[in-house]
């Protein structure tokens, strides 16, 4: 089912890479084959050089709006800054660590603070930005920082929050849908996915994954609010939709399977519970999945 997926969007989605291949901008992508599409590609204004690898992922059903991008490097993290100062978002979802199993993932982009055995802030010469840290609330799957992001050629100071997911291993998937739905409702609960200002900012280390694991299921969710069921709701197009605007979109099928899972689990949360049980919602039963609904063949194992 999985390569059903990635072959139908290798079938329809044969967008340009031009922009992506030049030589000058070789060295700002994080992996070879993680490119963004010409059309749909953020373009800096006030750096010399306007490509970034980041993505504006639409999904206009549900109203959302992501900006989806790899993990800063050592050389762009200027330009990531400059990408949420110019895209006016207010919130950057950091999807993993800075170093998993020994490898480095993203660069450290952000200050962390003295308290934290790191820097008060970070400047960033290039594109004329300061980063000042606030103050940060951990929690068993996540932080939250509060960060100070200042213009220097205009003294104009913004505070942008940044939601940091550190239960996520690369590749793989979190290890219950709950904890992973915890930090969705609750970067929800902040406003950040709505329309009000820029798009969010969601990284993990290529940009596709895991970041695309979590815009589908939050997209998925709101489909099915609004419409307070899951039989309208095709899981399978919306992600072939996302993947109109960055390739790549959920990079296993554990991730596919995982993304199911946290749609039906957080439906249960959002959906009253006369239509969580009703024959046609797609829950029979706790353990049960309606294939019929979902269509996806699997064993539905957590509680």
């Amino acid at each position: 089912f999985f390569q059903k997926i990635r072959q139908e969007a290798r079938d329809k989605h044969t967008f340009s890479l031009k922009d992506s291949k030049q030589p000058e901008f070789r060295s700002r992508n994080r992996y070879r084959d993680v490119s963004p599409y010409d059309h749909s590609r953020i373009q800096l204004e006030r750096d010399e050089i306007d490509y970034i690898n980041a993505s504006l992922v639409e999904a206009p059903e549900a109203n959302r709006s992501y900006i989806l991008t790899q993990g800063p490097l050592p050389g762009t993290s200027g330009h990531f800054w400059l990408m949420v100062w110019e895209q006016n978002s207010r919130v950057i979802l950091m999807l993993n660590k800075v170093t998993e199993k020994g490898q480095v993932k993203c660069h450290q982009y952000f200050p962390v603070g003295n308290a934290n055995h790191g820097k008060d802030d970070l400047h960033f010469e290039d594109v004329d930005l300061k980063v000042t840290f606030q103050s940060e609330v951990t929690n068993t799957h996540y932080t939250v920082r509060n960060l100070e992001l200042c213009d220097l050629r205009s003294g104009e100071k913004k505070v942008i929050q940044q939601y940091q997911y550190t239960e996520w291993p690369d590749f793989d998937v979190p290890q219950s849908p709950q904890a992973f739905l915890d930090f969705l409702f609750e970067v929800r609960k902040s406003g950040a996915l709505d329309r009000n200002a820029g798009p969010p900012i969601i990284h993990c280390s290529a940009g596709i994954g895991r970041s695309g694991t979590f815009c589908l299921v939050d997209t998925c969710l709101v489909l099915i609010e609004k419409d307070q069921s899951m039989q309208n709701v095709d899981v399978c197009k919306v992600l072939l939709d996302m993947r109109h605007f960055r390739m790549g979109l959920i990079q296993t099928q554990d991730q596919l399977r995982f993304s199911y899972l946290a749609i039906i689990e957080g439906s249960k949360q959002i959906l009253p519970a006369s239509q969580a049980t009703s024959p046609d919602s797609g829950f029979e039963d706790p353990t049960e999945v309606r294939l019929d609904v979902i269509s996806w063949p699997f064993e539905y194992s957590w509680e």
